[in-house]
């Protein structure tokens, strides 16, 4: 039995899907970070388990030919826990999460199934429109300052880091500004213990095709000290800002955005251009970090869908309507649901201003789809989902099978949930023998799909 503090040498086999190499001692599946598949290496085992066991690198002795040089590694990337995939070849990444999604699909019982090559647009480096940096306060050279950064992995200390290879570089030097100018003006920072404390968040979106940015910090307060003098300095050294707001959230929680988004200068939404539609973005809104990979993602499922003229069309979870307006034509009868109300509001915004007179959008829950059909006078021939890493709940699953449309396409970003998804939809007469996985989110473990279901019974 494996025991703590013990030292091994050991053999790297497989990588999973959070950046650990996988080694097996005496049957026990032991993850090492800092090693990937192939690595020959000396490690000491710090945790055990029934299961399983944690290991730390001490000595590489052979390194795997597929680990990437370390220069090649942000400097950063062992706390923040972000891009587990760095010291490996973009090659090599595509083919573990198409092994992931493969594990997926087994272990959840949803074999036989083809599970294709993954597709890429290839970017991996400054694809991210959208960040999300926590403000604290530490000391750095021996003075209290301003940070700026990510969490550490499994954590709330924060990594002060102005510069992240996955955003734009534009992103950091507006960090390393609104660092410099929470301590000319002495701003107090959010401390999650007491309650007290002003600025939580400092929240970034770009317009990938326009160049608009938004800036927007999140406050444990109603308004911003000196923010005249933020948005006149912001706006003279960034002149691609369109919109600088704050964002009011007063309440003890992990969740970073309130409900209440105030403009301080410029519109409260920035424009971006999707799938040849402009699309209007605030703050509470969701779109797809990556620009081009969602092109990608959305002309694949498309593709799979082959939305014939006059058929209508279901979108659940819509957002703002960027999946459902790239995949439908201009007169396709559309109707998008949406909980988020905010989200609807720039929906229909979008829907008019591209033109799309066909097209409706509503606030409500998924299970509320068959009343607004009703209402609308609508029949769905087709529907697409993009539900939240938590998959359908069963029964929307059934409800959207009494629905009876002929082709549903689900997008998911957890090939987990819609592996049992998957199996579910059988239950009701749907199935699908393909998942199409789209690298959305390059060097991370995150990988969507796409799946096309249809009747069967």
């Amino acid at each position: 039995m494996l025991q703590k503090n013990q030292v091994y040498q050991v053999q790297i086999t497989d990588l999973n899907n959070l950046g650990f190499g996988v080694a097996k001692i005496d049957g026990i599946s032991v993850f090492v970070a800092d090693t990937v598949t192939g690595d020959e290496a000396e490690i000491k085992i710090i945790k055990t388990a029934k299961t399983y066991a944690i290991g730390v690198l001490l000595t590489l002795i052979t390194p795997s030919p597929i680990r990437c040089a370390e220069n090649a590694v942000c400097p950063v990337t062992r706390r923040c826990g972000g891009c587990v995939y760095q010291r490996v070849s973009y090659e090599e990444e595509l083919k573990l999460k198409k092994q992931y999604v493969t594990f997926a699909m087994k272990k959840a019982g949803a074999a036989p199934i083809t599970v294709n090559e993954v597709l890429s647009t290839y970017q991996t480096e400054g694809y991210r429109n959208k960040a999300q940096y926590p403000i604290g306060r530490q000391t750095v050279d021996g003075r209290e300052r301003t940070v700026i950064g990510f969490y550490a992995a499994k954590s709330h200390t924060i990594i002060p880091a102005d510069h992240c290879a996955l955003q734009p570089e534009l992103f950091s030097k507006i960090v390393r500004f609104t660092a410099d100018f929470c301590d000319r003006f002495g701003l107090s920072v959010y401390d999650e213990k007491t309650g007290e404390g002003l600025l939580r968040h400092l929240y970034l979106r770009m317009g990938a095709s326009t160049g608009q940015i938004m800036v927007c910090l999140v406050l444990n307060g109603d308004s911003l000290p000196h923010a005249d003098t933020f948005c006149e300095e912001l706006r003279a050294r960034f002149p691609a800002i369109a919109s600088i707001q704050i964002n009011v959230n007063r309440k003890a929680t992990n969740v970073i955005l309130g409900e209440d988004c105030r403009v301080l200068w410029g519109t409260p939404y920035i424009e971006d251009v999707l799938c040849g539609r402009t699309f209007r973005i605030s703050p509470l809104s969701f779109y797809q970090v990556n620009h081009d990979g969602a092109e990608l993602l959305y002309n694949t499922a498309k593709s799979l869908l082959q939305l014939q003229p006059g058929e209508a069309l279901l979108d659940l979870y819509c957002g703002i309507g960027t999946i459902g307006m790239s995949l439908a034509d201009d007169d396709t009868p559309l109707v998008g649901i949406e909980i988020v109300p905010q989200a609807i509001e720039n929906a229909k915004e979008n829907a008019r201003r591209n033109g799309m007179k066909n097209a409706q959008f509503f606030c409500g829950d998924a299970s509320d789809a068959g009343k607004i059909l009703a209402d609308c006078g609508i029949r769905a021939d087709a529907v697409v989902v993009d539900p939240p890493r938590k998959g359908l709940t069963p029964e929307v699953i059934a409800y959207l099978a009494e629905l009876h449309p002929s082709r549903i396409v689900y997008i998911s970003c957890d090939a987990d949930t819609l592996a049992r998804d998957i199996v579910r939809f059988r239950e009701v007469g749907y199935d699908t023998d393909t998942v199409q996985p789209v690298d959305m989110f390059s060097r991370t473990g995150h990988v969507e799909c796409v799946a096309l279901f249809q009747r069967n019974i």
